[in-house]
């Protein structure tokens, strides 16, 4: 388990930070002392981030930002100029049909998944890089499913796939960047309780978040790409 040793305070921007995971790492950053700035995708109603930030004393933020929208990446990024984040963490991104396999997801649906889950994550990554302190960190909310060696089962074909095309594209950043300090991180969260995980999920958020959020504190100052669980255990490729 990790060990939190790491816990002095500092700054996160949040992509995906309006529910579930994202708002539990919001949560758990604010009550280490962290000061968060949390992205929602506009919409007329309040979300849990809004309830976190009314009670923040101004450490935490919200800024709007729908990833799909590279507009709206590109005016986020003049929003925060001239701020330095500690870390940067990608959690947006979505599901399909679990059942539906290759053969019978729609082109419109397999784009739909992949370019939420594959690369507008990694745009974003590319767009708000340079607001990272040069010895922070980078982290990338992935999926136990992304792994290609553990996929025995099949399931959840097109998700696996976007989550394998992720990992393997910030493995590519990871190549380019490899004279960097920065520590790069790819997140398997577990099965978690979620609108997105479903209630069959096998971890409650307090079971994932809070352990999740030790080992992004853990991994500091290692420079390099690590894929890691909940726990801080390696996740094969």
């Amino acid at each position: 388990m990790p060990s939190s040793s790491s816990n002095s305070t500092g700054s996160i921007l949040i992509i995906g930070a309006s529910r579930g995971l994202g708002h539990a790492m919001a949560e758990e950053f604010f009550k280490k002392g962290w000061s968060v700035v949390g992205t929602v995708r506009a919409s007329p109603s309040r979300t849990k981030l809004h309830d976190l930030a009314d009670g923040s004393d101004d450490r935490v933020t919200i800024e709007r930002l729908d990833i799909n929208e590279p507009a709206q990446l590109a005016s986020l990024r003049q929003r925060l100029d001239g701020r330095v984040f500690d870390m940067l963490f990608v959690n947006a991104g979505t599901i399909n049909v679990p059942t539906e396999t290759i053969a019978e997801v729609t082109t419109e649906e397999f784009v739909r998944v992949m370019v939420t889950n594959a690369l507008s994550p990694m745009r974003t990554v590319e767009g708000l890089q340079d607001l990272v302190s040069p010895t922070g960190l980078i982290g990338v909310m992935s999926s136990g499913q992304g792994s290609v060696s553990n996929n025995t089962t099949g399931m959840r074909e097109v998700y696996r796939g976007s989550k394998a095309a992720l990992n393997t594209l910030m493995r590519s950043y990871a190549a380019r960047h490899a004279d960097e300090a920065r520590a790069l991180v790819l997140m398997a969260p577990g099965w978690v309780k979620t609108d997105l995980g479903g209630p069959d999920g096998r971890l409650t958020i307090e079971e994932s978040i809070p352990n999740l959020v030790n080992v992004l504190l853990d991994q500091r100052g290692k420079p390099g790409l690590e894929y890691l669980d909940y726990l801080g255990r390696t996740v094969p490729w």
